[in-house]
């Protein structure tokens, strides 16, 4: 057994089809339920998408290629100074101390969530920096299916190994997760409500990109998440406004009907 199947827990090894769970009961704003990824070339392109779309998007995400485009900090108090939330998608994975550090460091600087890959020991670093910020643990990526894992030599279905690291994420003081919707509805089963879902991979119609483990707006909210994170299907439309609020109908009419 690898290291990463012998995360599998006993008990999450026979599942059932999941089962549509409903809808978040957490209080917030509908609107804040759509995190757009600001994942832009440099800071400029970002905030030039951020006033177009307005007030239809009020939480952003900003990751790695923002990150290498210099500026982060910078947009990162903007998008604060804009009024809107920011999850910094940063997915820190390295020795606990230098993960610890990591958040540390990002305390204060107006962040709502922050994204840690890895182990036991390294969320647990992070945990016990967090201070205000809420720490999602990362499961699986929602690029990577069965056949990947089997390919990178983990024998392990990727539903189990989401449970399972969603699980000990949990138990060690996690805020919640990133997980692909397909995943949400058995992380309730099994977990309860009392944890944030993120899901990222929405697509509104039939996927044909890089994403594979992919839902629509309406069966990611019905299985439990929390927020939906949508990045090319907003920000590569014909209309980004229109793709945006068309999206957020969707979320208010679900929210508020």
């Amino acid at each position: 057994m690898t290291a990463i199947a012998a995360l599998a827990e006993p008990s999450l090894n026979k599942m059932a089809a999941p089962s549509l769970i409903g809808l978040s009961s957490k209080k917030m704003p509908w609107r804040e339920r759509l995190i757009l990824a600001l994942d832009t070339p440099d800071a400029q392109e970002a905030k030039k998408l951020v006033n177009l779309l307005g007030d239809e998007v009020a939480f952003y995400k900003i990751g790695l290629e923002l990150f290498m485009a210099g500026e982060y900090f910078g947009l990162l108090d903007w998008l604060h100074d804009q009024g809107k939330k920011v999850l910094v998608d940063l997915k820190f994975f390295d020795v606990p101390r230098t993960v610890a550090s990591a958040v540390r460091q990002l305390r204060g600087k107006k962040a709502e969530f922050v994204t840690v890959h890895g182990n036991d020991q390294i969320l647990r670093a992070a945990c016990a920096e967090k201070n205000s910020i809420k720490i999602l643990a990362v499961t699986v990526l929602t690029s990577l299916d069965n056949a990947d894992l089997l390919a990178l030599g983990f024998k392990v279905d990727v539903h189990q190994l989401v449970l399972s690291r969603a699980q000990r994420a949990l138990e060690i003081g996690c805020d919640g997760v990133i997980s692909s919707g397909m995943e949400a509805a058995d992380l309730r089963d099994e977990l309860g409500g009392n944890f944030l879902i993120v899901c990222p991979g929405i697509r509104p119609v039939e996927n044909t990109d890089d994403q594979k483990r992919t839902v629509n707006v309406e069966k990611a909210f019905m299985n439990g998440a929390d927020h939906i994170e949508v990045g090319r299907p907003i920000r590569e439309a014909n209309d980004p406004f229109k793709a945006a609020q068309d999206m957020q109908a969707k979320i208010k009419g679900l929210f508020e009907p």
